[in-house]
């Protein structure tokens, strides 16, 4: 046989193959089971001593050749391949979104609440605040009267970060927010300030990070009535129920002297909960009036008074749409969001009446 020739058609074959298919079908050819080469190499035997050297070398190292030659060409033939399919898949994000898509798309319970939250309350004259994440232990704890040995300082209940100069934590409320508004701006105030929150725990009814939202009013003459109003009025507006009512709790907060501890009404039947109807009650949020300690902190020297008052917006979204599981927010769950998200063309009846 001429091996010259053989071998030369081979490597050509390997040069010439376009697909992982092809270079496979190459291989078989000449070393497959019953392949042209491995023919030869089993015919060794019947060879004398002189040739068995010359044609096993020969052999041998075409062999080598081929099997490197082919580990090449296959390694193109994949990078290629795979740049082609990741052509063919690119997806340009500067493209308008396809109509199905958007249409299907869904706003997640949290965004779609915590904008109720921000109509409701911005048409009842209060101002969007905000505030950073990371807080100092003054803004966080000491300038809203919270002792230093109050259980809400402990490790397992904040996260703390490392610092040479001060500590720093995690926010574990939104009530900074208050104090840095009170400090730079000027009487009357009247704010609100949604955001994420950060605390160690994590159940059906907690997480690790949730969201709040604070409101404070600072003015001359602002008493618990006005607080009363006030969140009653909100409540109302949110669930939709003018029959609703509220029920004010004594309750302890370092920030607020008195305190209280609101619920609102229900009723359940065969599981199903109806609010503003029964004889039941179930707690929303806490509240309110200033503590004079938090106007002190806040070089608040003026005779003005004023409420605040706080609540989670997991807990409302809950409540209102009916969502058995805190953790399921946070989960990612594309079938949870189908269920529960919201169209971005619904129509919301948020005014202020």
């Amino acid at each position: 046989m001429d091996y010259d020739k053989l071998i030369q058609s081979a490597l050509n074959e390997v040069q010439a193959s376009s697909s992982s298919e092809n270079l496979e079908k190459v291989r078989v050819k000449y070393f497959g089971k019953n392949g042209l080469f491995t023919k030869e190499l089993k015919s060794l035997s019947t060879l004398s001593t002189e040739q068995k050297k010359v044609v096993g070398v020969k052999l041998n190292d075409f062999k080598n050749d081929f099997f490197s030659k082919l580990s090449i060409k296959k390694d193109e033939i994949e990078n290629y391949e795979i740049n082609k399919k990741l052509e063919e898949d690119f997806v340009d994000p500067s493209l308008p979104a396809r109509e199905k898509n958007f249409i299907n798309s869904k706003i997640h319970p949290i965004s779609h609440t915590m904008n109720e939250i921000t109509s409701i309350l911005g048409n009842m004259g209060l101002v969007y605040e905000e505030g950073p994440d990371i807080e100092d232990d003054f803004h966080n704890f000491t300038a809203l009267n919270i002792p230093k040995d109050h259980p809400a300082r402990q490790m397992h209940d904040t996260f703390y970060l490392d610092s040479i100069e001060d500590k720093y934590v995690l926010r574990t409320h939104t009530s900074p927010v208050q104090i840095r508004s009170l400090k730079k701006k000027k009487l009357p105030l009247r704010i609100f300030a949604p955001g994420r929150t950060y605390r160690c725990d994590s159940d059906i009814t907690h997480t690790p990070m949730f969201h709040q939202v604070e409101g404070l009013v600072v003015d001359e003459g602002i008493t618990f009535s006005n607080l009363k109003w006030f969140l009653e009025s909100f409540c109302k507006i949110f669930f939709k129920k003018d029959n609703l009512k509220l029920r004010f709790r004594p309750s302890y907060f370092p920030f607020t002297e008195p305190s209280a501890e609101v619920d609102i009404n229900y009723k359940k039947v065969s599981g199903k909960i109806t609010f503003g109807e029964g004889n039941q009650w179930m707690e929303i949020l806490g509240c309110g009036m200033v503590h004079p300690e938090v106007f002190k902190m806040s070089n608040i020297k003026t005779n003005a008074t004023g409420f605040a008052f706080g609540m989670g917006i997991e807990r409302l979204a809950m409540l209102k749409y009916g969502m058995p599981d805190l953790r399921d927010f946070f989960d990612n769950d594309l079938k949870w969001l189908e269920h529960y998200g919201f169209s971005f063309f619904e129509k919301s009846d948020l005014s202020w009446r």
